[in-house]
């Protein structure tokens, strides 16, 4: 068995006291040791307590600290007056004389211990309190003086009536240590729960002191006692535990004051019984002391009869405090309990109380408000017959936890509580969910209820919100994502990833949907988004998940043993039923669906992050839907992972790009553009050449398809639109005539952000005039650009900035679109032109567009134009201006100027002549344009005089499939 270090050392405290007595029962062998341990021996237990005590009130602090160090100091007077006594009677061999300094010392005990008492009790706070403190302090003394002046007192005053300073010493010492046991006895001390086993050792220490000199005052005892003897052992036994006292709590726990309700029944601490009982102790012991001066045959004293009756009228008055106090006691009770019942029964919570066996015996008023039942009714039912039944086991779980904890503090505060949420049927036979505070009571429980039913349902409709679309009601991409997750996970569970399953992602975007936002406007397609979700939801199976992203972005989710050629069919059949029309307040309306697939690996990595393999398949999935998108629309496409290697080559070069333009590694080619009629220099288009680390200039066909896209195209376009102005406009001087300068955009950068606002920026920083510049469209887009584009080119117009297509015959765009487009140009796309010589076909293609330009009141032009014959075809049928190998390769800024000063460029000979067709060319003068305000627009042509005939010459790579968009490389200048 363990033993903690403190209890070893109270039982070996415990033995040494009792081996004094021992010792001294026996006499101790010998008068000597006798006499040596009689005196010595109190001596050291008095030292010991004295410096037992002197220590503790150096350790420690608070209000208890001078108590102790006036128990030290009491204690240290009885070590000097037994060391005394031990002086003479065991050093000196003599006795005892009287009026030696031991009983200085000794009568130094009592009002140092009675000093300490005081400081270590509680103080009464009222009036009140001090008067029964008082009174209980004269009932204690007064009864215990009437007790000894009736057994011993009395003949000591008696035989010492001589002398009076004899007199006064022999009544002081048991005065003051009957006033010590009436401090003892009647006071409250202060004591917390860590330092209470301190003070009450200590008290018992006192009083063992105290009887023993009560003992030693009796003149029976007095008169035959010697050092040694047996009444020594009760003062040993007093200091041991005096010195036991400060030390007795360490190592230990404090005695919890526990909740009323544990144990079933109220704890009543002895010290506050035990000083309720002490007046009436007091008044039994002064008529003790009455009785056995009467029944002893003894006259009636009148010091009995005067302390007797001061007792009984201190009794009697303190009996009436009692009474008044006890009478606004109850009066205050009353009003505490009418206050509390009001807040019980007026509160909001529903309290009940249940035994421990779950019958109800109280329930408050707020029952009918909450539950819709009389509290009369649920009262002596049991508890768990209003709860649901699913959550009867977990109320149960919760309620035994309860009751086996205890409290968390020691000092017995912080009672432990449950909160226990469940469903409880209401008087209407509806669950409500119902949020309780479970506290212990007695032996059972108290609840404080309250209904939570609306907070539950709006924490549900909250945690919905969060995890579907308020438009549709469709899950939204984070609940997509979690399940997704869940399906690619190990298989564990449910929706776990098994054996031949088939975990497939379909990104579904509605085509055209814009269109219909715009024109029928957003209540209308949202009510589009509604249908179509709706039919999403019917088309997939029940295991399938359909998710709304946002805007018109849909997923589906597919899983099961499905072969690639089922989610296929699926995917159509999701294609077709979004792609069926809507009927929407009365109108028709039509969108289409393009869908990208993206398939889960056949054999997944057990250990592989399922988020990572999600992200990855949506990634996968959204590359194939935007390849649909691409492909025309309104198709299904199944990923690919050259896809992704596409993507990759994409973003880099996008990311070459935006290198090459901040480190200035493109550089500015220009081309002449040739009039067909007379060979004079026209106009010079801007073409984008990257200079390579050997100073090669390349056509970085690569780097203009990637220029279409992204904010790195953007970037690219604003700069070929600064460089291109600003050279022009330090081309201008006395020399060179100026002619137009043309840059090429699509109606994606055209109609990007702040595009209109950087050409009319550069056109006033740089000076250059707005008629010298010209914007040519590569591609006009989809037909629902067509607005904005053609308010980007009329504010264009409207700024003096002339407008041409580009590229045309090659690429998208409808001639309705065309029609509706204020241009003033048109060029032929160098596809319609590489064989309008050869192929019958394409020269009555090129006929038809350029009379179609001219039917529209556009000046024609052609691209491309690299072999004599070309031009030859392209006079005959009528067009105006050429650009090619024919004339001229793109050019840098020293070749540009002396072609300028050359202004002229020798036409190839024609077999009839080419007077012939100089009436024809000239009926094709442009003869109005579009009508705007201000009259028709034309592009301005600089006629120059013949120069000398100039053939153009063709070096290393100059061949047939040359143009300013092949990796052509260019010498440099």
């Amino acid at each position: 068995m363990n033993f903690h270090p403190s209890r070893l050392l109270g039982t070996l405290l415990v033995l040494l006291c009792l081996g004094y007595a021992l010792g001294a029962a026996i006499g101790w062998g010998s008068p000597e040791l006798a006499l040596f341990m009689g005196d010595f021996g109190l001596a050291g237990a008095a030292l010991a307590a004295a410096l037992s005590c002197l220590l503790h009130a150096c350790a420690t602090g608070g209000p208890a600290r001078p108590a102790w160090l006036l128990f030290g100091l009491s204690s240290s007077t009885v070590a000097i007056g037994n060391a005394t006594w031990g002086w003479y009677e065991v050093v000196l061999g003599t006795r005892l004389p009287e009026d030696s300094p031991a009983e200085y010392a000794f009568l130094l005990f009592a009002p140092l211990a009675i000093i300490g008492l005081t400081v270590l009790s509680q103080r009464p706070r009222t009036a009140a309190g001090w008067l029964c403190l008082l009174l209980d302090g004269w009932l204690v003394a007064g009864s215990l003086f009437t007790l000894s002046w009736s057994l011993a007192l009395g003949r000591v005053a008696a035989g010492e009536g001589e002398d009076p300073l004899r007199l006064a010493l022999n009544l002081a010492y048991p005065v003051l240590d009957i006033l010590l046991v009436s401090l003892v006895v009647g006071l409250r001390f202060r004591s917390r729960d860590g330092n209470r086993a301190a003070v009450h050792t200590a008290m018992v220490g006192l009083a063992v002191t105290v009887v023993c000199d009560a003992l030693f005052t009796s003149p029976a005892l007095h008169s035959g006692y010697h050092s040694g003897d047996l009444l020594d052992a009760g003062w040993f036994a007093g200091s041991v535990l005096l010195a036991w006292a400060p030390w007795a709590s360490r190592g230990r726990f404090a005695p919890s004051r526990e909740h009323p309700s544990v144990g079933g029944t109220p704890r009543r601490r002895v010290s506050s019984t035990f000083s309720a009982l002490t007046p009436y102790v007091a008044a039994a012991v002064c008529t003790a002391g009455i009785l056995y001066n009467a029944l002893g045959g003894h006259a009636l004293d009148r010091v009995v009869l005067a302390s007797a009756c001061t007792v009984g009228l201190a009794l009697i008055v303190r009996q009436g405090v009692i009474l008044l106090d006890n009478l606004s006691l109850t009066q205050e009770l009353a009003q505490k309990e009418a206050h509390f019942r009001s807040l019980v029964q007026g509160s909001s919570d529903v309290i009940m109380i249940a035994g421990g066996s779950g019958v109800l015996s109280y329930v408050s008023p707020a029952s009918i408000g909450v539950y819709g039942r009389d509290p009369e009714e649920l009262v002596g039912g049991n508890l768990l017959n209003l709860v649901h039944p699913d959550d009867v086991d977990r109320v149960l779980r919760e309620v035994r936890r309860l009751m086996a904890d205890r409290p968390v503090r020691r000092d017995g505060a912080g009672e432990p509580s449950a909160r226990v949420e469940c469903r409880v049927r209401s008087g209407n036979d509806e669950w409500l969910h119902v949020e309780s505070t479970v506290n212990r009571y007695r032996d059972g429980l108290i609840l404080n209820s309250r209904d939570v039913t609306e907070r539950v349902m709006l924490q549900a409709q909250l945690q919905h919100n969060a995890f579907h679309d308020p438009l549709t009601d469709l899950p939204n991409r984070a609940l997509f994502t979690q399940r997704l997750r869940t399906s690619l996970s190990p298989a564990d569970g449910y929706g776990g990833y098994a054996e031949d399953a088939t975990v497939a992602v379909l990104f579904l975007d509605l085509d055209g949907f814009k269109a219909v936002n715009d024109s029928a406007g957003h209540q209308v397609g949202d009510e589009l988004l509604v249908q179509a979700a709706r039919r999403l939801q019917h088309a997939v199976r029940s295991g399938d998940t359909v998710a709304r992203f946002g805007g018109d972005e849909f997923a589906a989710l597919v899983r099961g043993r499905l072969g690639k050629a089922q989610v296929h069919e699926l995917a159509e059949r999701l294609r077709t039923a979004l792609s069926e029309p809507y009927w929407i307040g009365g109108a028709e309306l039509g969108v289409a669906a393009s869908i990208g697939i993206a398939f889960a690996g056949c054999d997944p990595d057990p250990d592989a992050d399922p988020q990572a393999a999600a992200d990855e398949l949506m990634r996968n999935a959204d590359l194939a839907m935007y390849r649909a998108k691409s492909e025309g629309k309104g198709r299904v496409v199944l990923y690919h992972p050259a896809m992704r290697a596409e993507l990759d080559r994409r973003t880099e070069l996008e990311e070459r790009l935006r290198v090459a333009v901040q480190e200035g590694s493109f550089t500015l080619l220009h081309q002449p553009v040739v009039d067909l009629a007379t060979g004079a220099v026209i106009g010079v288009e801007a073409q984008a050449r990257w200079r390579s680390a050997q100073g090669l200039l390349l056509t970085p066909a690569e780097f203009l398809r990637t220029a279409d896209q992204g904010d790195a195209a953007t970037r690219f376009a604003r700069w070929m639109l600064q460089e291109t102005v600003t050279a022009a406009a330090h081309r201008a001087g006395p020399r060179l005539v100026p002619v137009p300068v043309s840059i090429r955009l699509s109606a994606q950068r055209l109609c990007a952000p702040g595009m209109y606002e950087a050409v009319v920026a550069v056109l006033r920083e740089t000076g250059l005039p707005a008629e010298l510049l010209v914007i040519e469209l590569a591609r006009t887009g989809p037909d629902e650009h067509a607005d904005e584009l053609g308010r980007r080119l009329a504010a264009l117009r409207r700024h003096g900035v002339s407008t041409a297509v580009a590229g045309f015959g090659a690429g998208g765009g409808s001639l309705g679109t065309l029609a509706r487009l204020p241009f003033d140009a048109l060029k032929l796309d160098r596809s319609l032109v590489q064989d309008v010589a050869d192929s019958r076909l394409t020269r009555a293609l090129a006929g038809h567009a350029l009379r179609l330009a001219r039917d529209l009141g556009l000046v024609t032009a052609a691209e491309g134009v690299d072999q004599p014959r070309q031009v030859t075809a392209l006079q005959e049928l009528g067009c105006r201006q050429g650009q090619g190998l024919a004339f001229a390769q793109p050019l840098d800024e020293h070749r540009l100027r002396r072609a300028l000063l050359r202004r002229v460029y020798p036409l190839p000979k024609q077999a009839n002549g080419l007077s012939a067709r100089h009436s024809y060319l000239a009926a094709d003068a442009r003869s109005g344009g579009r009508p705007e305000p201000g009259g028709s627009r034309v592009v301005h042509h600089q006629n120059a005089p013949d120069l000398a005939e100039r053939r153009p010459t063709h070096g290393p790579g100059w061949g047939q499939g040359g143009g300013p968009h092949s990796e052509t490389a260019v010498p440099p200048a």
